[in-house]
């Protein structure tokens, strides 16, 4: 009888244990989808504000953010909210890109966040206009790459690498060994390369001459105060004020509306895993990167 007692007790105990679970996910899951809904009073414009934060290593979150946005026609302009320092060069040139195509159907006005330096102001410069605040931090114009070398350690654990290769420059940036200057002139010429193509993907954003540009993105880091007067950017101000000015350039009248576009979420299991399996692909990489990022940042 005990026993039979003390197991209904335990199956009333884990049933109402379930129910509170049931309760607290919807319960957060409506407060999320209030949040992503953004604030106003929900008679005006309704404005699609896409988050980009953090390194950029990836593209296809915001690109596919940006699609989404643009051809929904309850969404009259769109709000590019930057938070980042920057990263890797092919995925900030796919936002850029996605951003002028998005600009066909489309106002798209950036907010600038804390920082949008290096690869997050690449990303910035295809927006038709551009807000920051007085202390935000953007600029550093250029690419960076960095080749970290252990042969100094290997020798010192006595361990030494025979590498077999199909040409001069198939290992060319291993961290086994140092440069040699041929493959130091190889590397600063792709530098260069890659930073003209930055300069001049700027000066069709911003519609300012390259070479009056070019002295100013020596990856030298601005205020936005600072950005405003070398027309960098185009007005200070806030988060607000970014939407307010996205529904004033697409004709709109009435209080904005912003829809924030949700962040895509998984498990936390899938989030830490994810995490490790990143963090092993990054200490294991063998060479160095090219990236349009702030390394100060």
């Amino acid at each position: 009888m005990e026993k039979r007692s003390a197991l209904y007790a335990l199956l009333v105990f884990g049933s109402l244990l379930a129910l509170c679970f049931v309760f607290l996910y919807f319960l957060f899951s409506a407060l999320e989808q209030k949040g992503e809904q953004g604030w106003g009073s929900g008679l005006g414009p309704r404005i699609g504000v896409v988050e980009l934060s953090g390194t950029i290593m990836d593209s296809k979150d915001v690109v596919g953010q940006l699609h989404e946005l643009r051809k929904d026609n309850s969404i009259k302009a769109i709000v590019l909210r930057i938070d980042s320092p920057g990263g890797a060069v092919a995925p900030s040139q796919e936002i850029y890109r996605a951003v002028l195509r998005a600009k066909k159907d489309k106002k798209i006005v950036c907010s600038m966040g804390t920082l949008a330096a290096s690869g997050g102001y690449y990303v910035a410069a295809a927006c038709d206009k551009i807000y920051a605040s007085p202390g935000t931090i953007t600029g550093s114009i250029g690419v960076i790459s960095e080749f970290p070398h252990v042969q100094g350690l290997m020798a010192l654990a006595r361990v030494e690498v025979d590498t077999i290769k199909s040409g001069p420059m198939k290992d060319s940036g291993t961290p086994l060994r140092g440069m040699t200057e041929s493959e130091k002139k190889f590397f600063q010429a792709f530098v260069d390369g890659v930073y003209e193509q930055f300069l001049d993907d700027v000066s069709a954003g911003r519609k300012i001459p390259k070479e009056t540009l070019r002295p100013l993105a020596d990856g030298r880091i601005l205020t936005g105060k600072e950005a405003l007067a070398h027309k960098l950017i185009d007005e200070l101000g806030n988060l607000e004020d970014a939407i307010d000015g996205a529904a004033v350039l697409a004709g709109q009248k009435g209080e904005a509306v912003p829809v924030f576009e949700p962040k895509k979420r998984g498990s936390w299991v899938g989030d830490l895993l994810r995490g490790a399996t990143q963090g092993a692909i990054e200490a294991a990489q063998p060479r160095g990167s090219i990236e349009v990022r702030d390394p100060r940042l």
